[in-house]
């Protein structure tokens, strides 16, 4: 066990539900060689009026958003000292760093010519300053290296008291100069996060002409980079609820239940601002007579406010059922206005449609597995999850 109490889970790694995991991931790679031989042509639906479609909407947009987790407990803990919640940074972190790094590789999938996503970092002469995207771009690749950064931590522990005596040596020596060098690496961490959240909602202010007025808003940046806080928080408690009753753990329900209060505020600042937002740009009309787009907006704002009406509730401080169905309402809502921003309220112009393709979907579940899979040989043979056995 290591100092901060986390410990290895252990258990068989080839589980019948690991098993499916596998298989989804089989399905994933075959479709996967059909988008690499054929391109995306050959593998999407997407086209010149929906250049991209659920691999970002959904694997990056939302996806960083969900694996905000480690972001959102960091800032209770680090910036606002909040120390009781400490048990919950390393297994956020291990989320994060896990869905980041799912979101690289279906950008890899995304991207055209993919062999050139390694020059963005190193061809300086080239950026464009101005752009959002490179600015995305850059703080997505550093904060994936910053994760991985933070939870090494936990492999080092694990190898030192490990057989390997190479190992054991060199996770002695890096030890207490990773130490040493985390107040920096954390700040760093938050730097990042507050940056590209913000600006894959400050991309959407380019396309002013495309763009449904209920979501066009010089706000989109802020409600970006908020709504990925709360995004955040619901992960983690989905993420500890899951491995507590998967692990036999005991639980973390009420210190989840005073961080759902948390994540209820975040929310609440959110709606004030994403509805003063719309009555004062004189949209507040478009709110019930604009068809479809009205009731995506509706629906959008039900799921938020639902959330945290659950999440206030005191019955939900203390209990876990409840807390989960709060932190799944928060994502429906997050996922829902991300997938309104980046799809459903783009409109490219006349005759342009989209709908995902087979491809698309399989390659999506294929990554989700991936990332589950690698979740629980982590957990299962590295300190990351806390808390004595339950029984």
């Amino acid at each position: 066990m290591s100092e901060n109490g986390a410990r290895p889970v252990g258990g068989k790694i080839l589980t019948p539900f690991f098993v499916f995991l596998i298989a989804l991931w089989g399905l994933g790679t075959i479709a996967g060689m059909q988008r690499w031989i054929g391109g995306l042509g050959a593998a999407t639906a997407m086209s010149d009026g929906y250049p991209w479609g659920i691999w970002i909407a959904l694997d990056v947009v939302v996806g960083t958003a969900l694996a905000s987790g480690g972001y959102a407990v960091a800032l209770l803990v680090y910036v606002f000292n909040k120390g009781r919640y400490h048990s919950l940074v390393r297994p956020a972190l291990l989320t994060s760093a896990l869905g980041y790094s799912t979101a690289a590789v279906a950008i890899a999938f995304d991207v055209g010519r993919y062999w050139g996503l390694w020059k963005i970092p190193f061809f300086v002469a080239s950026w464009n300053l101005r752009s959002a995207l490179l600015e995305v771009a850059l703080c997505v690749m550093a904060y994936i290296v910053v994760l991985w950064v933070e939870i090494s931590p936990a492999f080092l522990e694990h190898f030192k008291g490990g057989e390997n005596a190479g190992l054991r040596r060199l996770a002695e020596v890096v030890s207490p100069k990773l130490e040493a060098a985390l107040p920096f690496i954390i700040a760093f961490g938050m730097l990042l996060p507050t940056m590209h959240q913000s600006s894959l909602g400050s991309i959407w202010l380019l396309a002013a002409s495309k763009l449904h007025k209920l979501w066009l808003s010089p706000w989109l940046p802020f409600l970006f980079l908020v709504s990925s806080i709360a995004m955040g928080y619901a992960t983690v408690v989905i993420e500890n609820t899951f491995s507590s009753r998967a692990f036999h753990l005991k639980p973390e329900t009420k210190m989840l239940g005073t961080l759902g209060v948390v994540s209820a505020w975040i929310v609440v600042v959110y709606l004030v601002v994403r509805i003063a937002d719309v009555v004062w740009r004189g949209q507040a009309g478009a709110i019930f007579n604009e068809g479809r787009f009205s009731f995506l907006f509706l629906a959008e704002t039900a799921l938020w406010v639902a959330a945290a009406a659950m999440l206030f509730a005191p019955k939900t401080r203390t209990n876990s059922g409840l807390q989960l169905q709060a932190a799944f309402l928060l994502v429906a809502a997050g996922v829902l206005y991300r997938f309104n921003t980046y799809l459903f309220a783009f409109r490219p112009g006349y005759g342009w449609t989209y709908f995902p393709s087979v491809q698309e979907i399989v390659i999506t579940f294929g990554l989700v597995a991936t990332e589950t899979m690698a979740f629980l040989v982590v957990v299962k043979k590295f300190p990351f999850l806390g808390g004595a056995a339950a029984r």
